[in-house]
């Protein structure tokens, strides 16, 4: 989300210098895709058709086994839960619009629904940073303090943090889609964007909209570095905990808990700060890039908890019978 503000920031705002003062009253936005990519719509198309379905059956997948194995139905797991169902929200509200945009089928979108959509994917992603530091804090329960960590990290405790983390990031960025769907909006209706991304849909309007962006990118400084540095805090936490351990089992086996997490922390944030450096790049590669981090996020993280972890290549081989995928890993 960062990125795609650090685009609209350089982007020579264009429509707003054609479109003059003068309001429209039209009810529907008409979606560009990539521009610069217009010639290569279906090989777009079944690429991101394809990442579509790996999404939704990996994600799947993992709410399957969690919900039919005893054995995975801890708090980790339930935070896991919880962050594959925001993965296939990310993704569903994002590709089928997309695939319609790309298809020729259909590249219009009601002033009513592109809010709506934009109202979904930055709650889902504002939800999904808060519920990163929510796994930070439960793995730091369970590596500094394992003897307390079912008193600690209870059913009533877990309810409560994932109640406050969908609250929390479904109702702050509702202030500023408010604001955003009250502005005065001009003659084109043309997003310059493969979805309803905040920046290209408000650079359509005609009132003077510099506070609004400079608010919207303090809100997405806020839900990104405030959850990245409490994740920082735990793991600084864990690390002085763990070598603190006396054997090298015990610290490689700490270590392994957080694994996964860590993973998906480092891709998430590493990913996101390298792609805040968009000098040289074209709006063209600022959008599919940007748009690529949105999309290729909720594929990967499934991967990652499935790929490093026992439990639940265990699970998949006595459910699915998936031994010719996972045989290999569970005896090391």
């Amino acid at each position: 989300m960062l990125f795609l503000f650090f685009c609209f920031l350089q982007y020579d705002l264009t429509n707003m210098q054609m479109n003059g003062s003068k309001a429209a009253s039209f009810t529907q936005f008409e979606l560009v895709g990539i521009p610069g990519l217009l010639d290569y719509k279906m090989f777009l198309f079944v690429g991101f058709l394809i990442l579509l379905l790996i999404t939704i059956t990996a994600n799947l997948l993992i709410l399957f086994l969690v919900s039919l194995d005893h054995r995975l139905q801890t708090p980790m797991y339930f935070f896991l839960c919880n962050l594959s169902l925001i993965d296939m929200l990310t993704a569903t509200s994002i590709i089928p619009k997309l695939l319609a945009v790309l298809s020729g089928y259909d590249n219009t979108i009601s002033f009513a629904a592109c809010f709506g959509q934009m109202y979904f994917i930055i709650s889902f992603t504002s939800t999904e940073n808060c519920l990163v530091a929510a796994m930070a804090y439960d793995r730091y329960i369970a590596v500094v303090k394992p003897l307390h960590y079912n008193v600690i990290i209870n059913l009533k405790k877990c309810i409560v943090i994932i109640t406050t983390v969908w609250t929390v990031g479904f109702l702050i960025p509702s202030v500023f889609i408010k604001i955003a769907s009250e502005l005065p909006y001009c003659a084109s209706n043309q997003i310059m964007h493969c979805f309803c991304n905040y920046p290209a849909v408000i650079s359509l309007a005609c009132a003077n909209i510099t506070e609004h962006t400079y608010g919207a990118f303090g809100f997405a400084l806020f839900v990104n570095y405030v959850p990245l540095s409490f994740v920082v805090w735990t793991y600084v936490k864990i690390i002085k905990s763990v070598i603190k351990l006396k054997t090298k089992e015990s610290r490689r086996k700490a270590f392994s808990m957080c694994s996964s997490h860590v993973t998906v922390v480092i891709m998430y944030y590493i990913s996101a700060s390298f792609l805040l450096k968009t000098d040289g790049l074209s709006y063209d590669a600022c959008i599919l890039i940007g748009g690529l981090n949105y999309f290729l996020m909720p594929m990967v993280n499934p991967m990652i908890y499935s790929l490093r972890n026992e439990q639940m290549k265990a699970a998949a081989q006595r459910y699915l019978q998936l031994k010719a995928v996972f045989s290999y890993n569970t005896k090391n």
